[in-house]
């Protein structure tokens, strides 16, 4: 059985509601955020102008601000520290490297991962080179799991090993 019109229409003005209610709120939150940073900036210049006058107050204030800024963009620059399996134990998987941080963070979050590919590829699908690139990565990793999988069909290894090209539009 269908619903009909109007609870189909309730239920649409009730999820844009929502969605309205929560960019609103983060808008307000953002602007609070700003705000109440900018007095604080403003508080600590006026407290340090007895003290050394306006010029070396805003300096001061300045240089805090700039290590804060320089402090945050370390902090998102340094490598990622090794990861933790399942039962709490450090792993030594190659920490440094993007690409086997995303490889891990896929195999843990596969549901993520293929509900990202595809938002992705709705997003992008009239982009030849993001069709290129995804069918390049996709029969690469094929091939990978064609090399550690046991080797029990000699015509199902010769029909991988022969997709060399890969299609181009």
């Amino acid at each position: 059985m269908l619903p009909d019109s109007a609870t189909i229409q309730s239920t649409i003005r009730k999820a844009v509601a929502a969605v309205t209610a929560v960019v609103l709120l983060i808008v307000l939150l953002t602007a609070l955020l700003v705000t109440g940073f900018y007095l604080l900036v403003s508080a600590a210049a006026l407290a340090l102008t007895p003290l050394v006058g306006e010029p070396g107050a805003m300096a001061i204030t300045g240089l805090a601000c700039l290590c804060l800024l320089a402090l945050f963009f370390y902090r998102m620059t340094r490598p990622a520290k090794a990861l933790r399996d399942s039962d709490g134990t450090e792993t030594k998987s190659d920490s440094t490297s993007p690409i086997a941080t995303l490889r891990s963070l896929i195999t843990r979050n596969p549901l993520e991962a293929a509900a990202l590919a595809f938002a992705a590829g709705v997003a992008e699908q009239s982009d030849p080179r993001l069709k290129n690139l995804l069918y390049q990565g996709g029969t690469i990793l094929m091939r990978q799991a064609a090399s550690t999988a046991p080797k029990s069909d000699e015509a199902d290894q010769s029909a991988v090993s022969s997709e060399d090209k890969v299609p181009a539009e």
